[in-house]
């Protein structure tokens, strides 16, 4: 080596790196290059003795994705330079010839490699969820090593969406893309002949249409294409997409192809990055794959069984996002013919449901679960926070997979997710009537009163209005709500629901508006603007989930000033602080309540404290709104700590047999 000082690897994209030149280490320059398996960084010792490391990406600006007529140089100044002309100020010249194909490099950047002991060591630690990202300056977007990144869903806003799974595919892309990243995201290309499909109206066909062996026979599907956000959105055009209803069914249920379309979806992007000519150029085949669900859950399997055994995809990686691990796409066992995959795979997807789950006595429970084959075969799996990536490991969570998760525990890790800061922003948000901020709070007020007017309920603003939005199913704790309701409202308060789903509860709620017209509305269906009204007009938010592998409905809640009152689980548990009064010299600390376990009388107690706090103490309250509008629920936390996971992703050989 050039130097006995280290720098620490730094796994990157798998690009090559210029020739060497005749200003090379061994001649004395000063520069060293430290490779191992794939992976390099760079440093250099200047003059002043301080160190240097060297992070390489590509750049966007130009249509062919190259940034001006050189190389740029960091320095620790600040300052920037064409390479070309400082290193003929400091007699050195690296890689200045420009090599051109998709997997060229555009820049070199140099930045300050500190030496602090104290620094974090990436590869046994992710960042805090509480610690705040780097601001995304150019300097620190420039100082990172990036990736090719494919994004599979089944749903993704704002084109198609119905729960968290399509807010997280919607976001998180566009926040990496902005830290430097190339980023792509597939999912089908939903029609129904109705307004809503305005929504791919900018999405042109790209001309690649591919053909697709599954299900016993060749499918064709084509692809469309909008650049926005600076992320590719790629949408697989088939006529299975083309129906009225939601990304998963209808109103008589789940669709019975369910299977095949998503089978297909995750064949196409297979297909995606190899033949789409994004930009000019592919994304080649060393991607790193997210698979979100069970609906991509098919990708890692494909890339092992389909692509890797040819030496394709041979450098990619890929990482499964399990959102909700009660979903896992389980089929009969005589549909295991209809993926695509050679019979010798069959041990990757096969399942057999226990006993007491079987529906007959001659009923082998053999059927495939393509979630499963996920998680046997993605080289890191990922939950949506750190406290439902334990649960799923425990037999209460872990739907029947949780075996399987306790023996891939050293690639499991979570991450909560973050909110779209710009569309929930209480002080420009278009869907209410008066805008607020941390510093004057006196809008909300204004906000509680607009909406007890819109929802007919007695205009009083120092009553303590409570709120629920969510989905009306069990999962959600709706039960254990709508059967406390009577009770609550026996106190001076008033209750605001908003929500779609089993008939059952839909019902229970207009029977308890007719039974409390003053105090109670449910509104029943999802509608936006009232969701956000109802988040900014309330003074509490109750989610009594009975499990929540992340929850969004709470992180909005805290960024409008608004309290949550939530059961202790998953990221509830992470993303709500339970209220101290005692802490901080009588000051208080927290963000609202969690109680558990999860019952009727808890969740009445949990209300009734809150409630108690509002009229009674309200410094404390106060102090509970601000914390909780302090806090920063953005996109860029939650992508530096993927980021860390794709390292780590890279940092062991791909999945094979």
């Amino acid at each position: 080596m050039a130097s006995t000082q280290t720098s620490r690897i730094i796994p990157c994209r798998h690009t090559p790196f210029p020739p060497a030149s005749a200003e090379s280490p061994a001649n004395g320059k000063g520069w060293a290059v430290l490779r191992h398996v794939g992976f390099a960084s760079f440093y250099r010792h200047n003059r002043s003795g301080k160190r240097f490391s060297v992070c390489v990406r590509r750049s966007y600006a130009e249509p062919n994705g190259l940034d001006g007529p050189g190389f740029t140089k960091k320095s620790q100044d600040g300052s920037s330079s064409s390479a070309l002309e400082d290193d003929q100020k400091e007699g050195l010249v690296l890689g200045t010839q420009r090599h051109e194909g998709p997997a060229a490099l555009a820049s070199f950047h140099l930045i300050p490699q500190s030496g602090d002991a104290k620094a974090t060591d990436s590869y046994t630690k992710l960042p805090s969820g509480q610690e705040h990202a780097t601001p995304d300056t150019e300097e620190n977007i420039l100082a990172r090593i990036t990736f090719n990144i494919i994004f599979v869903a089944a749903e993704v806003a704002p084109y198609s969406k119905t729960g968290g799974l399509g807010d997280v595919c919607g976001s998180l892309p566009i926040a990496l893309a902005a830290r430097g990243h190339r980023v792509m995201v597939v999912s089908p290309r939903y029609l129904d002949g109705g307004p809503s499909d305005k929504r791919f109206a900018n999405a042109v066909e790209v001309g690649c249409p591919t053909k697709i062996y599954c299900f016993g026979g060749v499918q064709e599907v084509s692809f469309y294409h909008e650049y926005r956000g600076g992320v590719d959105w790629v949408f697989v055009d088939h006529p299975s997409y083309h129906r009225p209803g939601t990304p998963y069914g209808d109103v008589f249920g789940s669709f019975g192809d369910n299977q095949f379309r998503f089978t297909l979806l995750c064949h196409a992007a297979c297909e995606a990055p190899l033949v789409l000519p994004l930009g000019g150029f592919t994304y080649g085949e060393k991607c790193l794959f997210l698979a979100n669900d069970w609906h991509a859950g098919l990708v890692p399997v494909l890339l092992a069984a389909k692509y890797r055994p040819y030496g394709v995809y041979k450098d990619a990686r890929s990482i499964i996002v399990i959102h909700n691990l009660a979903h896992q796409g389980v089929e009969p066992a005589i549909t295991y013919n209809n993926l695509g995959l050679t019979p010798d795979w069959y041990g990757a997807v096969g399942w057999v449901f226990p006993t007491w789950a079987r529906t007959h006595a001659l009923d082998t429970g053999e059927a495939v679960n393509v979630l499963k084959g996920a998680i046997v075969t993605a080289d890191r799996i990922l939950t949506v926070s750190q406290g439902y990536s334990r649960e799923i490991t425990t037999p209460e969570g872990g739907y029947g997979l949780h075996e399987l998760l306790s023996s891939r525990k050293t690639v499991l890790n979570g991450i909560t997710n973050g909110i779209d800061v710009n569309d929930w922003d209480p002080s420009s948000d278009p869907h209410i009537s008066s805008h607020y901020s941390l510093i004057d709070l006196s809008g909300k007020v204004l906000c509680k009163i607009a909406l007890q007017k819109e929802l007919g309920l007695p205009v009083r603003s120092d009553c303590p209005l409570i709120g629920f939005i969510g989905r009306l199913d069990f999962q959600k704790g709706i039960d254990m709500l709508l059967s406390a309701t009577p009770e609550l409202l026996q106190d001076d308060v008033q209750l605001v629901m908003l929500g779609s789903g089993e008939r059952q509860y839909e019902d229970w709620m207009r029977h308890l508006e007719s039974l409390y017209p003053d105090k109670y509305r449910g509104w029943v269906g999802f509608n936006v603007p009232i969701s956000h009204r109802i988040t900014a007009g309330c003074d509490i938010l109750t989610m009594p989930s009975r499990f929540e592998p992340c929850g969004l409905n709470q992180l909005y809640a805290m960024r409008y000033g608004t309290v949550p009152v939530v059961h202790r689980t998953g990221g509830l548990r992470d993303t709500v602080e339970n209220f101290n009064p005692y802490a901080q010299e009588g000051t208080g600390e927290g963000t609202g309540w969690t109680f558990s376990p999860l019952s009727r009388e808890n969740l009445i107690a949990a209300l009734r404290i809150a409630v108690g706090t509002y009229r009674d103490h309200k410094s404390s309250w106060e102090g509970l709104m601000k914390r909780g509008m302090q806090r920063d629920y953005s996109w860029n936390n939650a992508a530096v700590q993927y980021e860390q996971v794709f390292d780590w992703a890279f940092l062991d050989p791909p999945y094979v047999k």
